[in-house]
């Protein structure tokens, strides 16, 4: 189902195939997923794919719900039993754990698609990558290593923990690329600090990190850090949502936005995630992503709200080449925090943190009860060597201000205060 290099293809090109797929699913959906035809009522799925937003939206509660009174993959699941391929688990970081089912098309296209991704961000064959993503039931470790693989590269799959033993790899084996989270490099830095004296990041040889699962390097001064200190190339390479696809979105060698890399097999709105209300989908326009697959069997979803505010950044040709269209991702809506009325992403935070040589660039955001907040309470870590101005605590607070028009009342802690994540790191703690 899948168009060979989609993210080059005209865009009115992809329509009708688009429009194709669509009739397919929509019959499929509405007569094997009752948890889709509860949502719709009366209603008829539309005929035509573009007016797919007169029909209600599906989110997570649904889904948990669905799960929880139709164990173990929920009255969505569409495919018979003998149908599933493969199954995986929600890391869980938003809420109940959720159950994955696969088929072997569903993984197929899965692993395609994401090694567009993967090769828009430079991964190539002959490549050696290291894959540090949780192997368990988590989507992105054996899910994410088949994209890696499907990108030609040869993968080692390492996984998470024995930090030593993966430093010691990188280097036996000539390692030059290095697939994990953001946060994971903090980790092998304090390693190497405390078992490897005299041997530097930018000594292992990587020269280009595919990074996903986690906010952080559209910060461009995280970005410069992670470089500048490990000598790589620093891609935001395989954004997605777990429900609906590993990977579907990356950076291109040239373009530091994320493209839309998977028009060809699912559909993208935007809606204002206060009311629900469609938005255009046009350059200049943010607001919540919300996705439908074209071609899923086993747990296909129709209008499904990912809880991600994504801005759109391009919709014509970039300088890649590629059409597929362009966004920034502004943070999700359940880490979003509210104070006095105005809206604050921990992106926002981190990119005001970076900017200060002082700081380690470890941080979070530390709330008590539900709100509405006054002020915003950030733990932020000094930077390794460097101890604590008088006045950089209110140097930083009046950047807050400045910046992002929130009155922050920050705490600065000693290096290797706060904890570093083999996997998702959170930044918003509600106590």
């Amino acid at each position: 189902m899948l168009v060979d290099r989609a993210d080059f293809a005209d865009l009115h090109d992809l329509e009708a195939h688009r429009q194709r797929l669509w009739e397919s699913q929509r019959d499929y959906v509405a007569e094997r997923s009752p948890l889709h035809r509860r949502a719709w009522g009366r209603k008829r799925p539309p005929e035509r794919l573009a007016d797919l937003a007169e029909l209600p939206l599906i989110d997570k509660e649904m889904l948990r719900r669905s799960q929880h009174e139709y164990p173990p993959f929920g009255d969505y699941l569409a495919a018979a039993d003998n149908e599933i391929a493969r199954v995986h688990r929600t890391s869980g970081t938003t809420g109940t754990a959720m159950n994955l089912a696969l088929s072997r098309r569903d993984a197929e296209e899965t692993a395609l698609l994401g090694a567009r991704a993967h090769r828009a961000s430079g991964l190539r064959p002959g490549i050696r990558v290291v894959h540090c993503l949780n192997y368990r039931l988590w989507m992105g470790g054996y899910t994410d290593h088949s994209t890696l693989e499907a990108a030609g590269a040869a993968v080692v799959p390492f996984g998470i923990g024995e930090t030593q033993l993966l430093i010691r790899t990188i280097k036996e084996l000539g390692i030059t690329a290095i697939s994990c989270t953001p946060s994971y490099p903090a980790v092998l830095e304090r390693v190497i600090v405390e078992n490897f004296p005299g041997l530097r990041p930018s000594d292992l040889g990587l020269k280009l990190g595919l990074f996903g699962g986690e906010a952080g390097l559209d910060d461009p001064e995280f970005r410069r850090r992670l470089e500048t200190t490990w000598g790589i190339a620093a891609r935001n390479a395989n954004y997605g949502v777990t429900d609906v696809f590993s990977v579907f979105a990356g950076q291109s060698e040239v373009d530091n936005d994320l493209h839309f890399l998977a028009l060809d097999i699912l559909h993208p709105e935007l809606i204002d995630p206060a009311n629900g209300a469609p938005l255009a989908w046009q350059e200049g326009v943010k607001g919540e992503l919300v996705l439908t697959h074209l071609t899923r069997q086993c747990q296909p979803l129709v209008r499904f709200r990912t809880g991600d505010i994504i801005e759109i950044t391009g919709t014509g040709k970039a300088r890649s080449g590629r059409t597929a269209p362009r966004f920034r991702v502004a943070g999700r809506s359940d880490d979003m925090v509210v104070v006095r009325g105005i809206n604050v992403f921990p992106t926002q935070i981190a990119a005001v943190l970076n900017s200060f040589a002082e700081l380690s660039g470890e941080y979070r955001i530390m709330l008590d009860g539900k709100g509405p907040y006054d002020v915003l309470p950030v733990e932020a870590e000094l930077a390794q060597g460097h101890g604590q101005g008088g006045s950089l605590i209110q140097t930083i607070e009046r950047r807050i201000k400045t910046e992002i028009g929130v009155t922050a009342r920050l705490t600065v802690l000693p290096f290797n205060s706060l904890p570093r994540s083999e996997g998702k790191t959170r930044r918003v703690i509600r106590r």
